[in-house]
Parts: structure tokens; C-alpha cells; sequence
């Protein structure tokens, strides 16, 4: 039996899935990036401390493609910068 297939993964497969923004807040967490809640409007901002800038999501339902796939993006540079920065130590 294949084991649970990790959000990320999920994300990169298929990202026209009907995604939330729970979906996105679950897997900003599970990659120590902060999500900051729109202070007004619904747009929220990842934002990497290994990346200069943010990404902009929109809160409405669904997510739209291009969004999830800036996000998959962002992570994949976000976990490859940690790396070279764990290895600089």
C-alpha cells in the first residue's frame, strides 16, 4: 500500500485542484513560510526568509492555477536555499 502523498507533491501534480486557502496556510507551515493575513482586502503574502520579496495569493475560492504553481515554485527555491544555507554552517 503507497503511503500519503505529501501537499507539496499534491500541489505539483495537480494544481488545478480546488485548493483553499487552508491548503495554502497548511503548507506555508509545513515549510516554515509565513503566510501574513491580509490586514484589508483578501490577498495574503508568502513570504520566504531566503527569498527577497513575497508571493501575492488571492484568498477567493478556488485558487487559481497560476497561483498554486508560483507557490510549488517558490517552495522548490525556498527548501533548495535552506539546503545550501544548512550546508554553509
Amino acid at each position: 500500500m503507497a503511503g500519503k502523498v505529501p501537499l507539496l507533491e499534491q500541489m505539483r501534480r495537480n494544481p488545478r485542484a480546488d485548493w483553499t486557502i487552508d491548503d495554502i496556510a497548511r503548507l506555508c507551515t509545513e515549510h516554515q513560510i509565513e503566510l501574513e493575513t491580509p490586514s484589508r482586502g483578501s490577498h495574503y503574502k508568502a513570504i520566504s526568509p531566503h527569498i527577497a520579496g513575497h508571493l501575492t495569493i488571492p484568498a477567493a475560492r478556488p485558487i487559481k492555477t497560476p497561483y498554486i504553481r508560483s507557490l510549488v515554485m517558490m517552495i522548490d527555491v525556498h527548501l533548495e536555499l535552506r539546503r545550501q544555507a544548512s550546508l554553509g554552517d
